[in-house]
């Protein structure tokens, strides 16, 4: 038992696995999103007059106008731009060094020839998580065929729980960080609502004081709702773009782990007569 545990051990993960500690990404994100809206946007040269409670001279002044959420709404298109760098790098380096759609043909074919010492090298020169799913799935086919003991039924079932066992182990790799992605798809829609809705409630507040003295409050409402609705739909937009980006990437990796698995369980139903 412990030797079969041994070979279906897959092989330890090398490159850049990701940041496990995302929170980290976003109270830095947070720092810089408030340092921008603050120091960048809210600068007195943006200001006619120098005031920023004053009319704003450029578009820096404009967007500073929207508020606090801007800053709230700047961390989570910082956020949302950093994960994506960092997932980048992830699946890059869980991908592989080769391509893979190369790698995944030459691996069926040396596994249908049952050419394992040379699939293996192909893996260790591939490395990634397709190739340390493909080392285990190898490793257990060549243990259950010296094993007299088990039914072929019963080697092929051993095959397959390998492999998945192996997927189980790099799909977290894959898809760390990716949820929260996909959170601040729907938060910075709904930061831009709230964003909007305090700049009207500014400018109605505005209106029900009545007289000429109050428009600029009420052209300061309104361009702070604009401005949070135009800045939250961007980072609802971004976040969408990476979040389908990166799950079409894992989607393919998945795929060419499922095809390789497959190959390698139907290559030993073929080349086994035994019951």
């Amino acid at each position: 038992m412990a030797t079969t545990q041994k070979a279906a051990a897959p092989a330890k993960k090398s490159g850049f696995g990701g940041i496990k500690d995302a929170w980290i990404i976003l109270v830095l994100c947070a720092c810089a999103g408030y340092g921008v809206w603050y120091f960048v946007m809210g600068d007195p040269d943006n200001f006619i007059g120098g005031d920023r409670t004053g009319h704003p001279a450029n578009l820096l002044g404009t967007v500073y106008k929207g508020g606090f959420v801007v800053g709230l709404i700047l961390t989570l298109l910082f956020t949302v731009v950093c994960l994506g760098i960092e997932r980048f790098f992830a699946i890059k380096s869980a991908s592989g060094k080769m391509n893979l759609a190369k790698f995944t043909a030459q691996a069926k074919a040396l596994v249908k020839e049952q050419k394992f010492a040379e699939a293996d090298a192909l893996c260790d020169k591939m490395q990634g998580s397709v190739a340390n799913v493909v080392k285990a799935s190898i490793k257990m086919y060549q243990t259950v065929e010296g094993d007299s003991t088990l039914k072929k039924a019963a080697k092929i079932a051993k095959i397959q729980q390998a492999h998945e066992e192996a997927t189980q182990l790099e799909m977290p790799t894959l898809q760390m960080n990716l949820p929260m992605v996909a959170t601040i798809v729907s938060l910075g829609t709904l930061t831009a609502l709230f964003g909007t809705v305090l700049g009207m409630i500014g400018s109605f507040q505005a209106l029900s004081a009545g007289g000429g003295a109050d428009s600029m409050a009420l052209s300061a409402g309104i361009s702070e709702a604009l401005v949070n609705t135009a800045s939250g739909i961007l980072t609802s937009w971004v976040a969408t773009v990476v979040y389908n980006f990166f799950s079409n990437k894992i989607d393919k990796l998945t795929f060419a782990l499922d095809e390789i698995g497959y190959t390698i369980a139907a290559t030993y139903d073929s080349n086994h007569n035994e019951a």
